[in-house]
């Protein structure tokens, strides 16, 4: 009988089928941005007229500059596992001041417009740190009575002509324009912030885990309050910048909707909403697609409201994304 077996042949045991590779959300988390900005520059060489110039380049960056500093404040205030909204509210307000104190000097008027820029975020630091209110809730109100207080100021479009503002907005240095300098040196010294020093490192880990953080000692509130204050700082010179760039202050249309778009920019970017990582670079690149986005739609004459539905339709898969993310993790 076990001869019978012995000499029955085997089965033949079927290979193995070569595993297909899946895609790794991590990955495209992490470098996304960066291939979907690429493409959609191939893209327009490709397809738009006189894209590759320089005077195309000069207005893309140009205007890209106010949301992408408010998007790095944004990313810090993300990175605590928070959300600020008063961002567009507080460069209303910050633009709304500067015709106002514009007779004491240029620099007075900006130091002024920047600082009520540092006191809406020290609010809002306050309520979220010190008493306890959901991000959410505290930036809303703040959004609000920020907007409501533009309007008080500022009232009706004012025109700025003040020589120190127009060349704010228009001057340039070795070629290039002093709001792209200024939005440069702003990256650079958050980029620093983040991956240099103390607070940066305290920022990620109390995002990371805030119980945690507080359990190991670190200043828990007087970080968030920090952070809300900085978010609040760049905001407000966004403001500034984007008065002197189209020398009027218009409370009822400066920054509005910015904050979606610096949300946008921050999540394509690879920073997570629930905190812990904050990635400068990426929310450049997302600052860059989302501008460049809105750029080929115009270029197309495609309306300004398509511009605004695909703003939303790329953040909720972003979004998406980070949650499948998030999930997959053991």
């Amino acid at each position: 009988m076990s001869e019978r077996l012995a000499s029955k042949p085997r089965s033949r045991e079927k290979p193995e089928r070569p595993r297909r590779r899946r895609i790794d959300p991590d990955w495209i988390r992490r470098n996304g941005v960066y291939v979907a900005l690429v493409l959609l520059l191939a893209i327009n060489v490709a397809i738009t007229d006189n894209f590759v110039s320089d005077a195309t380049l000069r207005l893309q960056l140009i205007q890209v500059t106010p949301v992408l500093i408010v998007a790095l404040g944004m990313a810090l205030v993300i990175g605590t596992q928070g959300i600020d909204l008063s961002v567009g509210a507080v460069m209303a307000l910050a633009a709304a001041l500067i015709p106002l104190y514009i007779g004491y000097g240029t620099g007075v008027a900006i130091a002024i417009a920047v600082l009520a820029g540092g006191v809406s975020g020290a609010l809002a630091g306050t309520l979220v740190a010190r008493i306890g209110v959901q991000p959410i809730i505290a930036t809303l109100g703040i959004m609000v009575a920020g907007r409501g207080v533009a309007n008080l100021f500022g009232g009706e479009i004012k025109s700025i002509r003040d020589p120190g503002m127009v060349a704010l907005g228009s001057g340039s240095l070795l070629g290039v324009p002093y709001v792209v300098v200024i939005a440069a040196v702003v990256a650079a010294v958050t980029w620093f912030l983040v991956r240099r020093s103390n607070f940066g490192r305290q920022l990620v880990a109390i995002g990371g885990n805030k119980r945690a953080a507080e359990l190991g000692g670190l200043p828990v509130p007087r970080v968030l309050l920090t952070t809300y204050i900085l978010c609040g700082l760049l905001a407000a010179l966004a403001g500034v910048l984007l008065a002197a760039r189209s020398q009027a202050s218009d409370p009822t249309k400066v920054g509005l909707l910015v904050e979606l778009s610096a949300i946008t920019a921050v999540v394509l970017g690879g920073t997570p909403l629930s905190g812990g990582q904050v990635r400068i670079a990426g929310t450049i690149a997302g600052a860059l697609l989302m501008q460049l986005i809105t750029a080929t739609l115009i270029f197309h004459d495609i309306p300004d409201s398509t511009a605004q539905i695909a703003q939303a339709v790329i953040v909720v898969a972003a979004v998406y994304v980070q949650l499948g993310r998030r999930k997959a993790r053991p």
